[in-house]
């Protein structure tokens, strides 16, 4: 039966390594900080799968990888040969996950169709052309609540648009003309709070959407692209399922 000694033996060890991981990542951050004053402000460090490679996390989820003493900075993917796993991809996406609950709703309009049961979260640019075919295929999907997020990141006449189709009196209306029936977006009302578009643009940024069309399903999953119907509806099935 362990004893009292066995487990304060058991404690000092656990502290010590703790404080070794501890006077190593302050080891990291410093040399980092005088050579790469531009990396000066890391999230984290912490041990990367490669033995002797440590991550360093900046800016919420960009990676770099650097050795024990802080000598060397890697850029770039770190693959695991067996399986052929991209280890920085599988991380980023981690860190940039979005719980679908947790969306910020308040700067999104919805678009919703039959008993809208189903929900779906677009980000789209107004000059975004991949974005114009999805939403013709999204036109063929029943019983959804889309929310869309107004994501002008293609220049700044997106967002001159994105700001006039916000102000629009009825939203979604005034997104389908723009998108489907290429009708002229509407002049910008004389009073109207424009943030959410900058605030969605700033999430995006956080969160690492890229590109546009960006979805996001109930599931957390997140499909960045034009998809057509067949597979909007599987998403969909499989995020109830």
């Amino acid at each position: 039966m362990p004893t009292p000694r066995l487990f304060a033996a058991f404690g000092l060890a656990f502290a010590l390594l703790g404080s070794g991981a501890s006077a190593q990542e302050a080891a990291i951050r410093e040399a980092i900080a005088v050579r790469v004053p531009q990396l000066k402000s890391i999230d984290e460090v912490r041990p990367a799968k490669l033995p002797g490679l440590y991550e360093i996390r900046v800016n919420g989820a960009e990676i770099y990888y650097t050795d024990a003493k802080g000598n060397y900075l890697i850029q770039g993917n770190l693959f695991e040969t067996k399986g052929l796993r991209n280890l920085t991809e599988e991380r980023i996406n981690k860190l940039t996950a979005i719980k679908f609950s947790t969306l910020p709703f308040k700067d999104a309009f919805t678009i919703v169709r039959g008993n809208g049961a189903r929900k779906l979260a677009v980000f789209e640019d107004p000059n975004c052309g991949y974005c114009k075919r999805f939403e013709r295929d999204l036109q063929k999907i029943d019983n959804v609540t889309v929310y869309m997020f107004l994501y002008p990141i293609l220049g700044p006449d997106s967002t001159d648009k994105a700001k006039a189709l916000w102000c629009s009196k009825d939203k979604g209306q005034a997104w389908q003309d723009w998108m489907l029936r290429d009708q002229p977006a509407p002049a910008a009302a004389a009073m109207c709070d424009t943030t959410p578009v900058a605030r969605n643009v700033e999430f995006g940024k956080t969160y690492r959407i890229q590109g546009t069309p960006t979805l996001l399903f109930e599931d957390g999953n997140r499909v960045p692209g034009a998809i057509d119907a067949q597979q909007i509806e599987k998403h969909l099935k499989d995020a109830k399922d």
